[in-house]
């Protein structure tokens, strides 16, 4: 995986953590299966979050979908 989608998947791990949310509790908020959630944050798998996972992200978690991205590009 590339830097990036790295940084996005350890962020949403982050405020997932946080809020006690199990894989499937955020699946089920964000509308997609635990399988697919599994697979966003396991290194070997290729899924990542898309702009619309981002944003409703953002409603789930009540913050700015700039949450999620890094303050300067990542190199």
């Amino acid at each position: 995986m590339d830097a990036i989608n790295d940084f996005v998947i350890q962020k949403v791990k982050e405020f997932r953590n946080e809020r006690n949310f199990s894989q499937a509790t955020l699946a089920t908020k964000l509308g997609v299966s635990n399988a697919f959630l599994g697979q966003i944050e396991d290194p070997t798998h290729r899924a990542k979050y898309n702009l619309t996972h981002i944003n409703k992200l953002a409603v789930i978690f009540e913050c700015s979908p700039k949450a999620f991205l890094p303050e300067k590009p990542i190199l």
